[in-house]
């Protein structure tokens, strides 16, 4: 009868260096990331305060803040969101007044996340501009939401006004077949672009229905210069 072929295991000391080699590379990545973090959220930070400047073209300062169902809550300070806080920025001119709100707003597109920046007007009650944060929809074809001057003509002025018990927009923001807008809510789509398009107006839709019900009833907060959470 022939010996049956030895079958070899890991060693003990195989096993504790791999081990060990784990532990170090962990290390190493969670090092990576605690440095790069800061320096990461400085670019982002800036991305964002540059479409701020983007579309609302008087702005002199930016503050963050959190709207929640009973007031406005400066987010400088704050070690998270609060309870039901939806952040949103306020901008101020060179006198220092309320130049209007900038708020975030997020939807599925063609190919990944599309999010934009857009501008609200507390006395227009609407939408006067966007600018793209982040997207990777198809070039020539998705990009064309920052280029399409008749597109860009839709935050002109889009209606987003709360209705009478301030609970939601009276009219939901909605993008429609090139050429058929007939309502200031809706959003005529580019054609050839309506996947991106769609995403545009849904992201809209959702921030606006979010933030504003929770933000308006509060202007007042921002408006008076007294106020505890002036940015001066």
């Amino acid at each position: 009868m022939s010996d049956a072929p030895e079958i070899s295991t890991p060693s003990f000391a195989m096993v504790r260096t791999l081990g060990l080699v784990s532990v170090i590379c962990g290390i190493i990545i969670v090092g990576i990331y605690q440095v790069t973090l800061p320096a990461v959220n400085a670019n982002k930070k800036l991305a964002l305060e540059r479409q701020v400047f983007k579309v609302i073209p008087s702005a002199k300062k930016v503050v963050t803040y959190f709207a929640t169902p009973t007031g406005i809550i400066a987010a400088e300070g704050q070690d998270q969101p609060p309870a039901q806080g939806t952040i949103f920025y306020a901008v101020y001119d060179e006198a220092n007044k309320l130049a209007g709100i900038a708020a975030e707003a997020s939807s599925s597109g063609y190919a990944d996340q599309v999010r934009v920046l857009y501008a609200y007007d507390v006395e227009k009650q609407a939408i006067t501009g966007i600018g793209v944060i982040s997207m990777r929809e198809t070039p020539g074809i998705g990009d064309k939401i920052l280029t399409d001057q008749a597109f860009l003509k839709n935050f002109e002025a889009l209606d987003v006004h709360l209705a009478d018990d301030m609970k939601a927009l009276a009219n939901a923001v909605k993008t429609v077949k090139h050429g058929t807008k007939t309502n200031p809510w809706q959003i005529d789509a580019i054609a050839g672009a309506t996947v991106t398009s769609k995403a545009v107006g849904r992201g809209i839709n959702e921030s606006a229905q979010t933030l504003l019900p929770k933000l308006v009833p509060h202007l007042e907060q921002l408006k008076n210069k007294e106020s505890p959470h002036d940015p001066n």
